[in-house]
């Protein structure tokens, strides 16, 4: 486990974290969440050592390996597969079918595997780096918004992978779906302050906010009952008769703690706006094909006709064509055969990655969201803009300083600067927070007219989706229906494994087990059997002494806030006697770290034995 005391950092005049503490206990696989730019990536530094806290520590025990992603791309092997080899383990040297497991997982094909690692896209080589740090032998994993380059099928192959994930582990991604699906615990950095709970993100999110309801309702009847004691104080404080009652509230007053109002987070709130269109369909797609070489078509002879109020979603793998679709029907592409037509009444919106590169880096953000249209009034560029997160003199901010998310909340600002009734929308969740995401979901459902969205975030395929656009096996195809009903009647190729068809299932069952596979079932039962028997008792022992070690921390950190309250209240005979508990229970603490090391040890030791042997058995299997 690691243990973070009183934790602070500060960037110039933002401080990120005010004393901040939180521990990440054995097997908890923790997802962090909080708005952009309020210090998760900069917590995973600090935990790895790449930046140095202001104040407090971070408590790792001695030989416990964390594996984190850097956005350092050096690679020194002349093929894909040979870089992946080195985040073997040394005495996993032979296991060569894990690290084309988890390549083939994380969407690389057979071809990809001979490539220099210099010849791939920038998400590939994050996705390479990624494959080292998931083979390696780590005790805990900090993962960064690991799925910002991933697609739908590797998305959901890395979430089955983390769901079974033996150590520890810390999450960050606006992806809610994904991160539910993995975590027990989720940690909000909220107010400067952390939140940990056992749960998922909306139990969090439901804890904060009934905590933060409950706070403002006890502020708002602290700052009546204090309202009420200063005008009985001001009106007997010349009364004789009265001079005890009113010393009484002096007293009473004085101890009272004033309840600061809590600070206004910025949100994202915002709606498109409709702009009105009376006919059934806002375009049609008949028969077009597109290839960016010759005899490879990307896509062939695909036709859909999207209705005034259709929720259309494109899915499937990067690269297959999912981009190159939606800038068809924009009017960026033009097919090379086929027409793409719509009414003259139809006004489309075009939210494409890449178009941050169209904002000009010597504008403001007011300039830019107020350039989207002629007829914009500066008041409403500057409603916009503070709609999308820019308020007072941020709106002024040229949009070279801006952040990734940044950029994307000014390209969305643009797009809700005139009305609209056809939103076609490319991966418009990819920079933005939780919080964020959540904001544009709920626009997208409220608005009055037809979407046709790219996106891997299953959040918004099972909110949203009404028809699906599916590339999968080389091809593009239509399905009517939700995403549910996708996964039930087709689902991904890929997943073939976990989804064979009941014929195949039958055939399998009747057929005769090969020679030593049924004496291998047995080793491995009799091995989990003879490793649930070893560890057993060190999980329990080490239990018991986190139990203890845990609750002797908290008593010392209530004796030394006692401490400081005995200080102002100038009890010098408390503060003696207390420090001196302090002390003891400081010393207990280091005993029962001292005892808890060589238990971790000897576990990890043991468990890794055990592990070996059972993978072993499995790549026999595999053969």
């Amino acid at each position: 486990m690691i243990a973070v005391d009183n934790l602070s950092k500060r960037y110039g005049e933002q401080l990120l974290f005010d004393a901040i503490s939180f521990k990440i206990n054995r097997k908890e696989r923790v997802g962090v969440v909080g708005r952009n730019g309020h210090g998760k990536t900069t917590l995973f530094r600090l935990i790895v050592g790449l930046e140095e806290p202001d104040a407090g520590t971070i408590a790792i025990p001695r030989n416990y390996r964390i594996g984190y992603v850097e956005q350092n791309l050096g690679f020194t092997e002349e093929t894909v597969f040979k870089e992946g080899l080195k985040g073997l383990p040394a005495e996993a040297h032979d296991q060569l079918w894990r690290v084309e497991k988890i390549l083939t997982g994380l969407g690389f094909g057979p071809k990809d595997l001979e490539k220099h690692p210099a010849e791939l896209s920038g998400g590939y080589q994050v996705r390479l780096n990624l494959t080292k740090i998931l083979l390696a032998d780590y005790n805990m994993l900090l993962l960064d918004e690991p799925n910002n380059y991933l697609d739908i099928t590797s998305i959901r192959w890395l979430e089955r992978y983390l769901f079974n994930w033996p150590g520890e582990l810390m999450l960050v991604t606006h992806d809610r779906s994904f991160m539910d699906k993995v975590v027990t615990h989720t940690m909000a950095i909220h107010r400067r302050k952390i939140k940990k709970i056992e749960g998922d993100t909306s139990k969090l999110y439901d804890q904060i906010a009934m905590e933060e309801e409950t706070y403002e309702k006890t502020r708002i009847n602290d700052e009546r009952k204090r309202k009420e004691i200063q005008e009985f104080i001001d009106k007997f404080h010349a009364s004789a008769q009265l001079t005890g009652l009113v010393q009484s509230r002096k007293k009473t007053l004085a101890k009272m703690v004033k309840k600061e109002k809590l600070e206004k987070l910025k949100s994202l709130e915002f709606g498109f706006a409709p702009k009105p269109f009376h006919g059934k369909y806002v375009m049609g797609v008949n028969d077009v094909s597109f290839a960016y070489e010759p005899d490879k078509p990307l896509i062939k002879n695909f036709g859909i006709s999207i209705g005034a109020k259709d929720r259309v979603f494109v899915i499937g793998k990067n690269g297959r064509g999912k981009t190159t679709l939606l800038k068809l029907l924009a009017g960026v592409l033009k097919p090379d055969r086929g027409e793409i037509t719509s009414p003259l009444a139809v006004d489309p919106g075009y939210f494409e990655q890449t178009n941050v590169q169209s904002l000009s880096d010597d504008n403001t953000v007011l300039e830019e969201i107020g350039s989207a249209a002629s007829d914009i009034e500066p008041s409403k560029a500057r409603y916009l803009s503070g709609l999308m997160m820019f308020e007072g003199n941020n709106a002024l901010k040229k949009i070279r300083i801006l952040s990734g998310g940044e950029k994307s909340r000014v390209l969305l600002g643009k797009l809700i600067a005139t009305p609209l009734n056809f939103l076609l929308l490319d991966e418009p969740t990819n920079h933005l927070d939780m919080e964020s995401s959540d904001a544009l979901l709920a626009a997208i459902d409220n608005f009055d007219g037809a979407v046709i969205m790219v996106t891997h975030d299953e959040m918004f395929l099972d909110a949203l989706a009404e028809r699906l656009v599916v590339f999968q096996d080389d091809g593009i195809s239509m399905f009517e229906g939700t995403y549910g009903r996708f996964l039930e009647k087709v689902g991904w190729r890929e997943e073939d494994s976990r989804r064979r068809d009941r014929a195949g299932e039958r055939k399998e069952a009747e057929s005769p087990e090969k020679p030593g596979k049924k004496e291998r079932r047995k080793i491995r039962t009799d091995l989990l059997a003879e490793r649930a028997a070893a560890l057993k008792p060190l999980e329990q022992k080490m239990g018991e002494l986190e139990q203890a070690l845990e609750g002797t921390e908290n008593e010392a950190n209530r004796l030394t806030q006692a401490i400081v309250e005995a200080s102002r209240a100038k009890e010098g005979a408390r503060i003696g006697e207390m420090s001196k508990t302090v002390h003891e229970l400081r010393k207990m603490i280091d005993v029962y770290l001292e005892e808890l090391e060589p238990l971790l040890k000897e576990y990890e030791t043991k468990k890794a034995e055990f592990d070996k042997k059972i993978e072993e058995l499995a790549s026999k299997d595999q053969v």
